[in-house]
């Protein structure tokens, strides 16, 4: 589409129909398609011409998700797949073997700790966690020769850090690595990572992209800057051999890394996104802008109450004033997001009895929901990790991660008032 400004692109970017065609993306129930030729479809085997064939390498419903959030986050191309695990799980599959390297930040999503950590480390690719606080001299001493890539998340899950992008795009640069970013926390509605140095964006699209709770899902966003034509990256500039010796880098130049993972990774893995989850997540997309502004204004509110509370032991949302990271949190965001983390006086127990004691907001194994909830992420989320893995997260027994919805912010302030007087600390 033209030059348009974010909320425009929300409404209107992955679907133009044409004269009589449906307004509201169809959903496309079809596993195949038919053609008239079979010189035809083997050409799109082939890679050489563009077209449906098959819903596990592509979709129309799909597609038209794929190409509104490439818009939003300003890529060149989007990949969407049947949940952020899978997405980066791909993302792993699309630039390692066994032998290879990943440097993250070690205040990343509970899950991702343990893919990169435990389940990765399985099939011989290895990982250097660091403090999102290291120096720059102390992340590029963590990358190796066989380093393939830099991860971290814009706003950590559960921890809301804020990534300083100009010191790990830095890094990236002067070792010659692709930053990749999940982006899911911020969204492009409040920070286009790609702006700030990303070279690849993830997503969980079944948080604020959904925002109802429907719908799993996510992403891969490529904006086409990083060369992979190097022998650094042997899986995109060497042959193929699954694919007729085919060479990415030099067939698909800036799409090489978005074409591999389309026709290999998700060829062979299978890990698509359904057209009913797409159709939903692109609906839901609509709204994304709105929705942000509130997330933030009632986090905010309630942090600011949460700050004040006597009960209260800490609180650490970067919309506050007194949080370590609000400068970085202005510079990089629109609005400071949705969740918050806090500790209640009386340790672990007090935060159960005040999570038990809610009316409003629920206690769920899910955030960035247009309803409140809350979670204790060391004895769900996190629980798999051991107590030096949590540490690490930025992650202790008694915190609380609160995802404000879209709620009046006097009703949410009354119901953690009214649970906050239960509490005996």
């Amino acid at each position: 589409m033209k030059n348009y400004k974010l909320d425009t692109l929300a409404v209107q970017a992955g679907w133009e129909p044409k004269n009589g065609q449906e307004r509201v993306v169809p959903i496309s129930m079809s596993t195949t398609f038919k053609y008239e030729s079979a010189a035809e479809l083997a050409k799109l085997f082939d890679l050489k011409e563009s077209g449906y064939f098959y819903t596990r390498l592509g979709n129309p419903t799909t597609n038209a998700l794929e190409t509104r959030l490439a818009a939003l986050e300003g890529g060149i191309g989007a990949i969407a797949f049947s949940s952020g695990q899978s997405a980066t799980t791909a993302l792993i599959m699309n630039l390692c073997r066994a032998g290879d390297h990943i440097v993250s930040s070690a205040t990343i999503y509970g899950g991702t700790f343990n893919l990169f950590g435990h389940t990765f480390k399985q099939f011989g690719v290895d990982v250097s966690f660091i403090d999102q606080d290291a120096s720059l001299e102390e992340i590029k001493a963590a990358v190796r020769p066989n380093t393939k890539f830099i991860f971290a998340e814009t706003l950590s899950n559960p921890s809301v850090k804020v990534l300083d992008f100009e010191k790990f795009s830095r890094a990236a640069k002067e070792t010659g690595v692709p930053l990749v970013v999940d982006n899911t926390f911020a969204t492009p509605a409040l920070c286009r990572a790609f702006d700030y140095g990303a070279n690849i964006i993830t997503h969980s699209l079944s948080k604020y992209s959904d925002g109802h709770a429907c719908a799993m899902g996510g992403m891969i966003v490529d904006n086409g800057s990083f060369d992979f034509d190097t022998p650094k990256f042997p899986v995109l500039s060497t042959p193929d051999p699954s694919y007729h010796d085919l060479v990415y880098t030099k067939t698909f130049g800036k799409f090489a890394f978005l074409t591999k993972a389309r026709a290999h990774v998700m060829r062979d893995i299978g890990n698509i996104l359904s057209p009913m989850n797409a159709f939903l997540i692109n609906m839901n997309l609509e709204t994304l802008p709105l929705r942000m502004a509130k997330h933030s204004q009632n986090a905010l509110a309630l942090a600011q109450f949460l700050e004040s509370h006597p009960k209260v032991l800490w609180v650490n949302y970067p919309g506050l004033e007194s949080s370590p990271d609000h400068e970085k949190a202005k510079k990089y965001l629109k609005a400071f997001g949705g969740v918050l983390t806090f500790g209640v006086k009386g340790g672990a127990k007090a935060a159960e009895k005040l999570m038990d004691s809610l009316q409003l907001a629920a206690q769920l194994t899910h955030v960035a929901d247009a309803r409140t909830c809350v979670l204790q992420p060391a004895s769900t989320t996190h629980r798999q990790l051991s107590n030096a893995d949590l540490k690490k997260c930025g992650i202790s027994p008694e915190l609380v991660r609160l995802s404000a919805g879209i709620e009046d912010s006097q009703d949410l302030i009354d119901d953690f008032k009214q649970a906050l007087d239960k509490v005996d600390c």
